[in-house]
């Protein structure tokens, strides 16, 4: 732990819910001593899903591990005076809050830089400040929706709209506050000077993550074509049915086109269909050549496509269910789940950091911790009465 990459670095965390405690629990994987301070009901997140343990369901324990738990009622007389000597010690302050509430309990970035001068302090938004929804709540299912990605759904399945299936919008947030974070602390260690306000707002942010793909022909000024990226976008975007099971795989370069038609037999259309030449063609025909994909996938098996395709060097794999997915990360070689004890001998699964690093690699951090676990051992590094 003596060499990780951010050992030294405190970070005060009041965050809650998923977004900013996947970021903080990166940052905590690369050696910060992160602090969660808590309200005495605990993070909303402790009473998500199954739980062996009241307060300790499995969303809160996979997206808190490696931090403290410091208990505090942020509207009591001995709150501020405990702010003050953990911002003054610490070298990031992120929260997800909303303005008001951040004000009216003196924690906005005017209060606190007076206790640290030196303070990145990193606001995470729903919207933007200047924007005209600022100040409004948001969460992950509403910003999937704000940003088409239900209407994105619809359009490639010809189904209703639909969110997709996991916190896309609150793990990419959570991903642009940790690069933000390490960009600042950066800075400030190379160039050195004053700490700084950063706001990262989800809904803009997530606007431009989509827009890269969507923006389209809309790129241009005017517009030569209607928005989206038709590839995308086409219905047969999607595992192929097999003769048993279903079957990922994309046919994409030119050199995995002429393989796959020579491997079906239809080589001859390589050089006399010209759908199959370019990406260009391929794009303007999209349907029309994954259809063809469809059709020639559904006369083997599973198996005999994924030798075939794999010896053809076109990317081919079982399309796996979240059961099998989870036994598949837990082989040795993958390296991405292992198993963990808790002080009272009970067996956990957690997730593991998947960047290798040579010299100095990221680590899962302890199990997450119960409210307030750590309040006295943090109110003594302080310097205060427990």
């Amino acid at each position: 732990m003596s060499h990780l990459p951010l050992k030294g670095v405190r970070i005060l965390d009041l965050t809650s819910v998923i977004m900013g405690p996947y970021a903080t629990q990166m940052l905590a994987e690369y050696g910060a001593d992160v602090i969660k301070l808590e309200p005495p009901e605990g993070d909303i997140m402790r009473g998500m899903g199954p739980h062996r343990e009241a307060g300790m369901g499995p969303v809160f324990l996979n997206l808190n591990r490696g931090k403290r738990s410091l208990c505090l009622d942020l509207k009591s007389a001995q709150a501020a005076g405990v702010i003050r000597k953990a911002v003054a010690s610490s070298d990031v302050f992120i929260t997800n809050m909303r303005r008001k509430a951040l004000e009216k309990l003196s924690l906005d970035w005017d209060t606190l830089r007076a206790h640290n001068s030196k303070l990145i302090y990193v606001f995470l938004s729903g919207f933007g400040e200047h924007g005209p929804d600022a100040g409004r709540p948001a969460y992950d299912d509403l910003i999937q929706g704000m940003v088409g990605l239900p209407e994105l759904v619809s359009r490639a399945n010809g189904g209703a709209p639909q969110y997709l299936p996991l916190n896309l919008a609150d793990k990419t947030m959570g991903l642009f506050a940790t690069q933000t974070v390490l960009a600042a602390l950066m800075q400030q260690r190379m160039q050195g000077g004053a700490g700084q306000y950063i706001e990262i707002p989800m809904l803009e942010t997530m606007a431009a993550f989509v827009l890269s793909d969507h923006l389209g022909a809309s790129t241009f000024e005017p517009p030569v074509g209607p928005p989206g990226n038709p590839r995308l976008l086409s219905p047969y975007r999607r595992p192929y049915r097999t003769l048993d099971g279903w079957l990922s795989s994309i046919v994409y370069t030119n050199r995995h086109w002429e393989a796959f038609l020579r491997l079906v037999g239809a080589g001859d259309l390589w050089e006399s269909d010209p759908r199959f030449r370019t990406m260009t063609s391929r794009t303007q025909h999209i349907d029309e050549v994954y259809a063809f994909v469809d059709r020639h996938l559904a006369t083997r098996t599973t198996d005999a496509w994924i030798e075939a395709l794999n010896a053809a060097d076109i990317p081919a794999a079982r399309a796996m269910g979240i059961d099998e997915l989870i036994r598949d990360m837990e082989r040795p070689e993958r390296g991405v789940i292992h198993r963990y004890q808790d002080a009272d001998g009970n067996w956990y699964r957690g997730l593991n950091p998947t960047a290798r690093w040579s010299a100095s690699p990221p680590k899962a951090g302890r199990i997450a911790p119960r409210l307030g676990e750590h309040s006295d051992e943090i109110l003594q590094e302080l310097g205060l009465d427990c």
